[in-house]
C-alpha cells in the first residue's frame, strides 16, 4: 500500500507503517527539526512547505492517507481549548487532499479531548466532512499500552474506507497487550512497564555516547500535577504531552526511579521509538518532537490492520477470475 503522510512530524506513525510493510511515497511537515529527523531516519524527501500552499496535484496518488493533524486545541490538557482555535482547522487541509487524491483508506489520529470538544460537535463535524467525501467512517478510542507501548496514552483513531472499496479487516487494530490479570485470561502479553522499557539505559552522566541521552538539570518537585508526579516503575508511563508549538515546553516525565527527569532518549523509548532512531536539534527540540509523535508500535498495529483486510478481498475477487488491481466494487 502506498501512503501519503500529512503532519508527519518526526515520523512515529510512518515508521510503524513501514515496519508493517507499507510504503511511504510522500510526507509533509513544516517543523524544520522534525523534518530533519524524518529525513535522517526514514526518507530524505520531506516536503516542508505549509500544506495550505501545496497544490493537491503535486502530491502522489496513494492507497492510504494518514495524518495526526494538529491536536493541541482539542487536548484536555489545554485549558483554553475552543472550537475556534486555528490549529483545529488544519484538518480541513487533510480533507482537501482526501477529496483530491481519493485514496482507498483514510486514517486520522488525535487526542482523547476531541471526543468532548464543543460537546462532541468537533468530532461530528470531522466525520461529516469525511463521509461527504465518499467514505464510510468509524472511530475508536485506543490505549497505546494495549499495543506494547510502555505508556498509558489514550488516542482517538478516525478510520475511513472509500465507499467503493470492500475491506474485511477489523477496526480498531487488534490489541496485543493488556493489564496483567486481563492478559493472562485473554492470552495476551502483559503491558510493558516503564521500568522494564528503560532498564537497559545507563545513567546519562556515566560517560555514555548514546544519542539524545543528556540529562536535564531540573530539580524535581512532587505535587501531584502533570510532570510532577511520582512514576510507578511497575506500570506503563503516564502520557507524554506537549503544547506542540514553540511557545511552550514539553511535560518531561520523571524517571521511574524518581531521582531525575527522563532524557530525550528515555522519553523516546516510552513512545516506543527504537534506540537507533536519532532526533535532530537541541534537547528541547527533541523532547518536543517525541511528545508530538504517534508511537511507532501503534503505527505498526494500524499498518497490520490495513493489510489484514486485503487477503480476504483478493481471495474473493480471484475466485471470480478478475484481476484485483482493476476491480472497483460499485
Amino acid at each position: 500500500m502506498r501512503v501519503v503522510s500529512l503532519f508527519s512530524g518526526a515520523g512515529g506513525l510512518d515508521l510503524g507503517l513501514l515496519q508493517a510493510g507499507l510504503e511511504i511515497v510522500w510526507a509533509n511537515d513544516i517543523f524544520k527539526e522534525a523534518a530533519e529527523t524524518y529525513g535522517a531516519n526514514i526518507d530524505a524527501h520531506v516536503d516542508t512547505r505549509d500544506i495550505i500552499d501545496i497544490d493537491e496535484q503535486e502530491i502522489p496518488d496513494c492507497d492510504v492517507l494518514v495524518g495526526g493533524f494538529p491536536c493541541q486545541g482539542f487536548s484536555v490538557a489545554n485549558w483554553g481549548r475552543n472550537s475556534e482555535d486555528p490549529r483545529n482547522q488544519l484538518y480541513r487541509e487533510m480533507i482537501r487532499i482526501l477529496r483530491a487524491k481519493r485514496p482507498k483508506f483514510f486514517l486520522g489520529e488525535n487526542v482523547k479531548g476531541l471526543l468532548s470538544m464543543a460537546n462532541g460537535e468537533a468530532l461530528r463535524s470531522i466525520i461529516r466532512d469525511i463521509e461527504e467525501s465518499g467514505y464510510k467512517v468509524q472511530y475508536a478510542l485506543v490505549n497505546c499500552a494495549d499495543y506494547g507501548v510502555p505508556q498509558a496514552r489514550m488516542r482517538v483513531l478516525i478510520f475511513g474506507i472509500r465507499e467503493d472499496v470492500v475491506w474485511q479487516g477489523q477496526f480498531p487494530p487488534k490489541v496485543t497487550h493488556a493489564e496483567p490479570i486481563v492478559a493472562s485470561r485473554e492470552g495476551l502479553k502483559p503491558w510493558l512497564t516503564v521500568g522494564e522499557a528503560l532498564s537497559h539505559y545507563p545513567e546519562p552522566e556515566d560517560g555514555t555516547d548514546i544519542p539524545n541521552h543528556e540529562c536535564s538539570q531540573y530539580k524535581l518537585r512532587f505535587n501531584g500535577h502533570l510532570g510532577h508526579r511520582r512514576i510507578d516503575p511497575h506500570r506503563p508511563s503516564p502520557t507524554v504531552t506537549s503544547r506542540g508549538d514553540n511557545k511552550g515546553g514539553v511535560v518531561v516525565l520523571h524517571h521511574p526511579n524518581n531521582h531525575r527527569r527522563m532524557t530525550a532518549r528515555e522519553l523516546a523509548a516510552v513512545q516506543s521509538f527504537p534506540d537507533d532512531f536519532v532526533f535532530s536539534g537541541s534537547k528541547t527540540n527533541a523532547y518536543r518532537q517525541i511528545s508530538n509523535a504517534v508511537p511507532p508500535l501503534l503505527g505498526m498495529a494500524i499498518g497490520k490492520m490495513l493489510l489484514d483486510g486485503v487477503p480476504a478481498v483478493q481471495e474473493k475477487i480471484d475466485d471470480r477470475g478478475v484481476r484485483p488491481d482493476l476491480v472497483l466494487i460499485l
